[in-house]
């Protein structure tokens, strides 16, 4: 049986004006790429109605403060069409550039990170340069020249360790004593706090004024409760006359305070956190942390989606954005309406 040609035509067309709608398909938006000659393609929606996806790797979802952050990005993404990719690193950085690599699979529009580790964490952005995909980071900067990051959007994490030093010398700098660190060393945020607070600390030492402030200790405690509570139960036994401890979030400060009570020395020793996330508010109300430089998490991850936007629409954004902290003591904890 022979066709007509143009029946057969006819038919064609009607099916594909059927299945796509009143119009063919628009091509995939591009956006053009800073970091090579290649172009930027929208990621394949993972949802209908959506612009593409945004990936985004945290350094660790179970800390109430990510949380926040990931929540504030994923109701601005939202409300401009795209879709949130939430993940959590653990603080490993072999899962994280595992992460990275699905997104690269998934071709996202963007990945956002917190490194797990500000230098080891290059290669895998690299990855994300030669697959045309932006990476932005947040609250932890990336500290290493493998590859490129976009933007960089965090607390101003020297000043805030600052206003920690500043707090020490309220607590023993007139009359000195031993003082402990529970830092999160390989983490670049956390490197700021420890500079800016020892850069009060040396400097109060260097000016004669008052006792002198001698640090003993400097342990790792991986910003987790468990292990800042063994590090700061070996501080203790060690240093039975120390007088204070800064640590370098909630979680540690937590994680100290219970090793402090263990030994009966919850009085003796004053404890300084950084975060202001509520469970350290709380501590701040009920007398068990002295006081906090805090966040604003919130301020961070709405910031995040808004540079990325920008950049999307083709504007210039800055390499970095900083966000100053504030001293939060027992007196706003009682006054805090969210503590009610």
């Amino acid at each position: 049986m022979r066709f007509d040609n143009s029946i057969v035509v006819a038919v064609l067309f009607a099916f594909v004006v059927g299945c796509g709608g009143n119009s063919l398909p628009e091509p995939t938006p591009t956006k053009p790429n800073t970091q090579g000659e290649n172009t930027v393609p929208e990621s394949i929606p993972t949802k209908p109605n959506t612009r593409g996806t945004i990936g985004y790797s945290a350094l660790m979802l179970t800390n109430p403060f990510f949380q926040e952050i990931s929540a504030n990005m994923r109701e601005a993404a939202d409300a401009a069409g795209y879709e949130l990719l939430e993940v959590s690193a653990d603080s490993d950085v072999k899962k994280q550039a595992d992460q990275i690599d699905d997104f690269i699979v998934r071709g996202v529009s963007a990945i956002i990170l917190n490194p797990a580790d500000s230098q080891s964490i290059g290669p895998a952005i690299q990855k994300a340069n030669a697959a045309g995909i932006p990476v932005f980071t947040n609250d932890i900067a990336y500290a290493g020249q493998a590859g490129q990051v976009i933007s960089h959007i965090a607390t101003d994490n020297l000043q805030g360790g600052r206003l920690a030093g500043e707090a020490m010398l309220e607590l023993v700098g007139e009359t000195g004593g031993k003082i402990a660190i529970l830092h999160f060393p390989q983490v670049e945020s956390c490197q700021l706090r420890v500079k800016g607070f020892l850069e009060i600390v040396e400097a109060h030492n260097t000016s004669g004024r008052g006792g002198r402030i001698e640090i003993v200790a400097t342990l790792d405690g991986a910003a987790a409760r468990d292990k800042s509570h063994d590090a700061a139960r070996d501080i203790v036994q060690s240093h039975p006359d120390l007088a204070a401890i800064f640590a370098i979030n909630d979680p540690s400060a937590l994680g100290a305070y219970s090793a402090l009570e263990a030994a009966g020395k919850h009085d003796q020793i004053k404890l300084i956190g950084f975060d202001g996330q509520t469970i350290g508010k709380q501590a701040i109300r009920d007398g068990k942390i002295y006081c906090d430089p805090i966040q604003f998490p919130d301020q961070i991850g709405k910031k995040t989606i808004e540079i990325i936007l920008q950049y999307f629409r083709g504007d210039d954004v800055p390499k970095e954005i900083l966000i100053p902290t504030k001293l939060y003591r027992q007196t706003d904890a009682v006054a805090d309406p969210g503590l009610k």
